[in-house]
């Protein structure tokens, strides 16, 4: 299986920050692998964003959930993020990851998203 990530590397303040993960070499399904959006803000330890099943069922961390939203498109077998009012702090690498119990077993190179007008 392999991931791979997508995505404007360059969003400005207040904006809503999309990127999609493409999924290749294996299915989404079944529900009992998650589909999540990690980051990793410069100097800083990785930081869990959510989750979605292919049944579509999602989980968001407290701290990003208002602003945070992940779909799925099953049949060209990706997903995406969509982080909303961006401030600098959202500046990171995001990666996209494939989650079984708790063992994140795949995951994309990652892609630099940087938050500046």
């Amino acid at each position: 299986v392999q991931l791979q990530e997508s995505g404007p590397g360059l969003v400005k303040p207040s904006q809503t920050l999309s990127l999609t993960c493409t999924v290749s070499g294996g299915s989404m399904a079944p529900s009992y692998y998650y589909w999540s959006w990690i980051r990793q803000p410069p100097g800083k330890g990785l930081e869990w964003i959510g989750d979605i099943t292919y049944s579509g069922s999602t989980n968001y961390s407290p701290s990003l959930k208002s602003r945070t939203s992940i779909s799925r498109d099953t049949s060209n077998n990706q997903f995406s993020l969509q982080l909303s009012s961006v401030t600098p702090e959202d500046t990171a690498v995001y990666f996209c990851a494939r989650r079984y119990s708790s063992w994140y077993g795949y995951w994309g190179q990652g892609t630099q998203v940087t938050v500046s007008s």
